[in-house]
């Protein structure tokens, strides 16, 4: 029979364990997200997958904001975080220390999720608004696209949903 772990079994690390962890060389770009439960949300992924760190971008809320505390749950403390007024010159400033920089939208030219090859190299992702997605100039200044691929009747996931499987899967293609 299965026993649920508990909080002790678990043996989680502390913030400050985190900070001194190896951690995948992955950063978040949150590009103008609405919602601080959604923004929450992705910082826990990305503690949950030990990421290098998340740019909040224009207006999407930042910590201590109400709602990225909630979903969050402490993740704030262990991700680094950055706000930064406007994604192109992010990526430029990225690129130039040799990071890839890959949109995750659907368009054309797309490589999907499952069969993308991150040749363990540093990596940035771009997540959109929730309503727009991420912005053409920005798809444009990135060196690829990443699709999920979708089958059924919706054509979007939400914007945390997407990254927390996006990170999943990158989590597991990097050698840790």
């Amino acid at each position: 029979m299965n026993k649920k772990l508990s909080m002790e079994e678990l043996g989680r690390m502390t913030p400050e364990q985190f900070h001194q962890a190896n951690k995948i060389p992955v950063v978040v770009i949150l590009e103008n997200i609405r919602s601080g439960l959604n923004v929450g949300s992705i910082f826990r992924s990305s503690d949950a997958f030990r990421i290098e760190g998340i740019f909040c971008i224009g207006y999407t809320p930042t910590p201590p904001h109400r709602e990225v505390l909630k979903t969050a749950l402490g993740a704030t403390e262990s991700i680094n975080w950055e706000h930064r007024e406007s994604t192109l010159p992010l990526i430029e400033e990225l690129k130039a220390h040799g990071v890839q920089c890959y949109a995750i939208e659907q368009a054309t030219d797309s490589t999907e999720l499952r069969t993308f090859d991150p040749h363990q190299k540093p990596m940035a992702i771009v997540l959109g608004n929730e309503v727009t997605g991420v912005d053409q100039a920005t798809i444009e200044a990135c060196d690829g696209v990443i699709e999920i691929s979708q089958h059924g009747t919706k054509h979007s996931l939400n914007v945390a949903v997407c990254g927390g499987i996006v990170l999943y899967e990158l989590f597991g293609k990097y050698n840790l």
